[in-house]
C-alpha cells in the first residue's frame, strides 16, 4: 500500500514539475513578445513597398496641378502595410509574460488641408487578429471580444490635428489626436500621443492607446492557469498613401 502512495505522489510530482517548467519555457523561451513599436519601426514601414493590389486610384500630374513639396493636402489612404496590434501582460502558472496579437486588416482615411488634419476614420477587422498562440486567438474571438457579434473596431477624430509645421522628408513630428474609439461595441472618447512621418512619398502615424477592458465591457481575458491585468495597450502604425 505505501509503494501505491507512494507512486502516485512521484506521478502527481512529475506532472506538477512538468506543468511548471512547461509554463516557464513557454514564458521565457517560447514566447518572444515584440518589442513596442518605435520611430525606427515606423520609418521601415514606410520603407516597405506597397503591394500593387492594396494600390487604389492615384493622383498623378495629368490631373493634378503642381504643388509645393510639403504641401500635403488631399485624401490620404490607410494601406495594407499598416499594422495594429493588442499588448497585454499576463501570467502563466505565476510567470511573467506579455502576449501580443495584431494585423494589417485596416481601412479608413485621413484628409489634409494644410497643416492641419480636417478629418480621420480608420475601421479594423477584428476576426483578423493572429498572435502566436491559437488557444490565445480563440478566446480573443470567442468569449474576449465577439468577433461575430463585433467585427469591426473603429476610430473618429472629434476635433481637427494642427501641425506647428510640416515635417520634412524623414522626419517626424509630435501631436495629440482626440476622437471616438469604437470596441466590442463601445465608444469612448480617447485622447493620446501620435508621432508622424513623411517618407517616400508616404506619411506613418504611430501611437499607443490604454486601454481599460471594463471601459468597453470586455471581460477579462484570463482563464485556465492564464491571468491577466485588466488592461492593456492597442499600438498602431498606419501607413497613408494619397488617393
Amino acid at each position: 500500500m505505501k509503494r501505491h502512495w507512494k507512486k502516485i505522489v512521484g506521478a502527481l510530482v512529475v506532472v506538477i514539475a512538468l506543468v511548471v517548467g512547461g509554463s516557464w519555457f513557454y514564458a521565457k523561451v517560447i514566447n518572444k513578445a515584440p518589442a513596442t513599436s518605435s520611430t525606427t519601426d515606423l520609418a521601415n514601414a514606410l520603407d516597405k513597398p506597397v503591394p500593387p493590389t492594396d494600390s487604389g486610384p492615384s493622383t498623378t500630374a495629368a490631373n493634378t496641378p503642381p504643388r509645393a513639396a510639403n504641401d500635403l493636402t488631399g485624401v490620404w489612404r490607410a494601406v495594407s502595410t499598416s499594422l495594429i496590434r493588442y499588448r497585454v501582460d499576463e501570467s502563466i502558472n505565476g510567470f511573467a509574460s506579455t502576449a501580443v496579437g495584431g494585423t494589417n486588416k485596416i481601412t479608413g482615411n485621413v484628409t489634409i488641408e494644410g497643416k492641419q488634419v480636417r478629418a480621420a476614420g480608420f475601421t479594423v477587422d477584428t476576426t483578423s487578429f493572429i498572435s502566436d498562440e491559437s488557444r490565445r486567438d480563440e478566446q480573443f474571438r470567442g468569449r474576449v471580444m465577439e468577433v461575430a457579434k463585433f467585427p469591426t473596431a473603429t476610430f473618429n477624430i472629434t476635433t481637427p490635428i494642427e501641425f506647428a509645421s510640416v515635417p520634412a522628408d524623414g522626419k517626424t513630428a509630435q501631436v495629440a489626436a482626440t476622437g471616438d474609439l469604437t470596441l466590442h461595441g463601445t465608444t469612448k472618447p480617447v485622447t493620446f500621443d501620435l508621432v508622424a512621418m513623411r517618407k517616400n512619398g508616404k506619411i506613418g502615424v504611430l501611437g499607443t492607446i490604454p486601454i481599460l477592458f471594463a471601459d468597453y465591457g470586455i471581460p477579462n481575458p484570463s482563464f485556465a492557469t492564464i491571468s491577466t491585468k485588466d488592461h492593456g495597450d492597442l499600438e498602431f502604425i498606419i501607413v497613408l498613401q494619397q488617393s
